[in-house]
């Protein structure tokens, strides 16, 4: 049986208690930190910048998992890298030449990885498989958190869970949005390896068995 990587996404820890709240990732078992960085303009929210990220990486060893929600990515990506980025996800949805983004990214010695909103296919991305380290599902419209799952994103899942198999390429399927213990199962069914949770994870005091609910 696979190992899943559980990615809690601070989207929702407390902005206050940054420090605290990645300890407590590290005491749930967790493998990765989700870090959602918006920009304002590609979604309409403003998170984190390279800053943050820089600060936090001082205080944890953990995965740091950057997912940048931001309309420019190959203008800030190695700010990131350089504040302690493990792997850089951008957006399919871009105008940037992706295929050198995701080569100019990996050859700096970290991993890359593509996202796809709700509307956009498998296809959009499909070319570029061999050379992901990741490609990341968004299971609600990006942006905000707190959303429900999108029960028709399962069949995404699937389809590109198929591709990766065929091909053997070395890629994973993260899911992310609105992912509880009955969403987690459901998307680990389809075909995923990692999963990014904020709200249900940090909703509630008992961090260790809530992250080991979404194993299940």
């Amino acid at each position: 049986m696979k190992k899943i990587i559980i990615a809690p996404s601070i989207l929702s820890a407390d902005f206050a208690a940054l420090k605290h709240d990645l300890k407590m990732i590290e005491e749930s078992g967790a493998d990765w930190v989700h870090i959602d960085v918006m920009d304002g303009h590609f979604v309409p929210n403003i998170t984190v910048g390279p800053v943050v990220v820089k600060s936090l990486r001082k205080e944890t060893e953990l995965f740091f998992d950057v997912h940048l929600m931001i309309t420019n990515p190959e203008k800030y990506w190695r700010k990131f890298k350089e504040a302690g980025a493990d792997l850089i996800t951008f957006h399919s949805e871009i105008s940037a030449e992706k295929k050198k983004l995701v080569e100019d990214i990996r050859s700096s010695g970290i991993k890359a990885g593509i996202s796809i909103k709700p509307k956009t296919p498998v296809s959009e991305i499909k070319a570029l498989l061999p050379y992901l380290n990741l490609v990341l599902i968004m299971t609600v419209e990006p942006g905000f958190g707190g959303q429900s799952f999108m029960e028709d994103m399962i069949a995404k899942i699937k389809v590109l869970r198929k591709i990766i198999d065929e091909n053997k390429y070395d890629c994973l399927i993260e899911v992310d949005g609105g992912i509880n213990s009955r969403t987690a199962s459901i998307c680990i069914g389809a075909g995923a390896d990692a999963l990014v949770s904020g709200s249900y994870i940090f909703a509630t005091e008992n961090h260790v068995e809530v992250v080991k609910s979404l194993f299940v």
